[in-house]
């Protein structure tokens, strides 16, 4: 008898520009996505494939999958939605950035289709959704330089309670549509839900990163289960 297949799960994908080794050569273009997102959607039983960040192919795209995930990344140009710049963001490439909010415009007219934010994929669930962004921590919070370089900290709320890795200066300001799962003892926003969607989940931390069974491969595995694994 044939197996069923495993569910595919698509991945949000970084853009590194690499400046050309030869003079008067054109910069490298490079897509990729790290390997412990692959790693974690294989533990958690299912097929991991990274998204090419072109939005004409969204809609057929997505046809094909079962859920995806919004890696992290680099920062959030906020000049879009009229707010400067802070001097500390480390933006995305443009490229990135239009697919990823082309992507949850689309996710939008899919609301039964699963979808995990996982650090910039969550600030970008809340930024999509009219949320408020903090820029750089430090300025907000005495503790926030404890959130980057994969730094571990605890969280806690209804989601659950537990040690995570950590790699942001960027935050939500607040939760705006979301329901607020978990926290950091600095009150960050560490988890949110969008009660309106079969699963439409954000969090702040890297589980793929994450040592705690449940805050880590857990994680992924909720987002497998949602998409039929």
């Amino acid at each position: 008898m044939q197996s069923s297949p495993l569910p595919l799960i698509g991945l949000t994908a970084s853009i590194d520009v690499l400046p050309s080794t030869s003079a008067g050569g054109c910069d490298i273009r490079r897509t990729r996505v790290n390997s412990t997102y692959f790693e974690s959607v294989h533990r958690a039983g299912a097929a991991a494939v990274m998204l090419s960040p072109d939005s004409s192919c969204i809609e057929a795209t997505l046809d094909r999958l079962d859920a995806v995930i919004l890696t992290g990344g680099p920062d959030i140009d906020t000049r879009p939605w009229g707010v400067p710049l802070h001097e500390r963001a480390e933006i995305m490439s443009p490229q990135r950035q239009a697919f990823d909010f082309a992507l949850l415009d689309a996710l939008a007219r899919r609301p039964d289709l699963p979808v995990l934010g996982i650090c910039l994929g969550m600030q970008e669930m809340g930024v999509h959704a009219g949320c408020p962004l903090i820029q750089h921590l430090p300025d907000h919070l005495p503790t926030g330089a404890g959130h980057v370089d994969d730094q571990i900290h605890e969280i806690a709320g209804p989601f659950g309670r537990g040690p995570v890795t950590s790699a942001h200066h960027q935050a939500l300001g607040d939760a705006g549509p979301f329901e607020v799962l978990a926290t950091s003892p600095d009150g960050v926003l560490e988890t949110i839900r969008d009660p309106r969607r079969r699963f439409y989940l954000g969090v702040q931390w890297h589980p793929e990163r994450t040592s705690d069974p449940a805050l880590g491969d857990g994680v992924i595995r909720l987002l497998v289960e949602a998409a039929g694994g």
